[in-house]
């Protein structure tokens, strides 16, 4: 399924974006899962110089080495030695940023409060020396509201009101339901798009799915749903 709707959060990632190339801009984004933070990110960021680093479960020194990687493969650099924590990486990122303004994207945030809580306090150090120098843009997506919410608006919290921006992403409106339901079938039926949106709520990958397995009618999107191989059988 293509890229649909997010007009006006685009034009709010942009204007992050653009702002950057002057002074450091720091943007949480929250959602649900399965709701299309990192389609709508990935679209904002396209043509743009940008790193993208999804954070898991691991030992700090083995997720440093990740994103060190990461970022010599996407930005086209070479940094000097090999980082041993996340925050050597987080801050050659941020010098780095001061000769070529760039977005950097760190999604699912709050999983590095199980590599090691301490990476909070670091990233709030190192983005109080540097960001008056830096032009990065900086933006942390996460899944669980609540963790996100205390570890940005917790007032006892390393990164307390250090944010820029906030954006909270919600799902389709019936506007864009209908939209994306007629470029799949122009025929459809009212009852097609009420299954549609009883079933999936709006949200960006359950939508998706129906879609691309050609699930445009409400009998076909009941069949889906119920189907052996159903993504939505274990989504409850």
């Amino acid at each position: 399924m293509r890229f649909y709707d997010r007009k006006e959060e685009l034009d709010l990632l942009k204007s992050s974006q653009l702002q950057s190339r002057k002074t450091s801009c720091f943007t949480l984004m929250v959602g649900r899962r399965r709701i299309g933070k990192t389609s709508l990110l990935l679209e904002s960021v396209k043509g743009n110089p940008a790193l993208y680093f999804f954070v898991t479960r691991q030992s700090e020194a083995l997720l440093a080495y990740s994103f060190q990687q990461e970022a010599e493969r996407q930005l086209g650099t070479n940094f000097m030695g090999t980082a041993s924590c996340f925050a050597e990486v987080f801050e050659m990122l941020m010098k780095y940023s001061e000769q070529v303004p760039f977005t950097l994207i760190i999604d699912e945030f709050q999983e590095l409060n199980n590599v090691n809580p301490a990476i909070f306090g670091d990233i709030r150090n190192i983005w109080d020396k540097n960001k008056d120098k830096a032009r990065i843009n900086l933006i942390a997506c996460g899944s669980i509201y609540s963790m996100m919410i205390r570890i940005f608006e917790g007032r006892q919290e390393p990164l307390f009101a250090r944010q820029t921006s906030k954006l909270v992403l919600n799902p389709f409106s019936v506007a864009t339901l209908k939209e994306i339901l007629g470029d799949y079938n122009r025929k459809y039926t009212s009852e097609d798009l009420l299954c549609l949106y009883l079933l999936t709520g709006g949200v960006a990958k359950y939508v998706s799915v129906l879609m691309d397995s050609a699930a445009v009618t409400w009998r076909k999107m009941l069949r889906r749903v119920i189907s052996p191989d159903s993504p939505f059988l274990t989504e409850g």
